[in-house]
């Protein structure tokens, strides 16, 4: 083998390890490109003038057999016949001496008796599936995954939008870098420290709620929170409430607005939203804002409301 051949084929086996094309989409291939497609493949099987690579010399002959090369699927056969590099199986060989035979190649049609049956699909047409069917999966996770990306990127700007001064800004900054970390929205979240405080870190209720998302002392107690009126933790406050809220009310953002306003002893009560004008308007705004009717939750943060199952027998309020 010639030097510059060599150099050739080491290049090609360095492309196509680094990632070879698509076995599909042979059959238009000249014939010339198959058999130097097989020479190749002929070269890395044995080691010549190359390091020894079974797998890319297979991938080769499989494109030059797809293609319509004689010589590649006698190859081929040969390698599925003695197991070279490959676990052994007869039908895939007599799969390629039959179709070598067809073509008119003899050590093809004497391989034939020895090997057996004929595999109902082709092996390379097996691999060209699998190949394209992780590919399409790669291509479905990525999509996937962008119109998840552009969806959220969507929703943010909808709530910037609605952010209007610096104090918006700095406390909705806070939101952002802290709802992930409690399975929440941040539009739920924006939603209701809107409805509760309209962004004012200071304010307080009738009944003594405190702080952006208006926590009143048993609900800052039992979510840690010893400075109510501090942004960070009022909101670290809330959107624990939140997490809790959506595991016991599986998600139903209505029952967890309103269990937010009433508590979730009155949704129980009146198994669903119940009919408070105040605890109803309160639920159209949160929702005129987020309007999503099921959030994802994490089951293991409680078990959900033993009164949900009745719930689900009772229309919405």
């Amino acid at each position: 083998m010639s030097l510059r051949l060599s150099r050739y084929l080491t290049a090609s086996a360095l492309l196509l390890a680094a990632g070879l094309p698509a076995l599909a989409g042979t059959a238009d291939t000249t014939p010339q490109q198959a058999a130097l497609w097989r020479e190749q493949a002929r070269a890395l099987e044995h080691g010549v003038g190359v390091v020894r690579d079974i797998d890319t010399a297979l991938t080769l002959y499989c494109k030059a057999a797809l293609a319509g090369d004689a010589l590649a699927r006698y190859h081929l056969g040969w390698i599925y016949t003695n197991g070279r590099g490959v676990e052994r199986n007869d039908a895939f060989a007599a799969y390629y001496f039959q179709q070598a035979s067809g073509q008119g190649h003899e050590a093809s049609r004497n391989m034939l008796p020895l090997v057996g049956s004929v595999s109902a699909k082709p092996p390379c047409i097996v691999q060209a599936e699998a190949a394209e069917a992780q590919r399409l999966t790669k291509e479905q996770a990525a999509a996937a995954l962008a119109a998840a990306k552009a969806a959220q990127e969507e929703d943010n700007n909808r709530y910037k939008t609605l952010i209007d001064s610096a104090q918006k800004k700095q406390i909705m900054a806070i939101v952002q870098r802290l709802a992930p970390q409690y399975g929440v929205h941040p539009g739920l979240a924006y939603a209701i420290i809107r409805a509760e405080s309209n962004f004012d870190p200071l304010a307080v209720s009738q009944k003594n709620a405190q702080g952006l998302m208006q926590l009143i002392p048993e609900t800052a107690a039992r979510f840690r929170v010893k400075k109510p009126f501090d942004p960070e933790q009022n909101i670290r406050g809330g959107l624990s409430y939140l997490r809790w809220l959506l595991a016991y009310f599986k998600g139903e953002v209505p029952l967890v607005a309103a269990a937010y306003n009433a508590g979730e002893g009155a949704v129980e009560r009146h198994r669903g939203v119940p009919p408070y004008k105040e605890t109803q308007g309160y639920v159209r705004r949160i929702q005129e804002t987020f309007d999503l009717q099921q959030h994802p939750f994490d089951p293991g943060v409680t078990a959900p409301s033993p009164e949900l199952s009745r719930m689900a027998q009772k229309p919405r309020s």
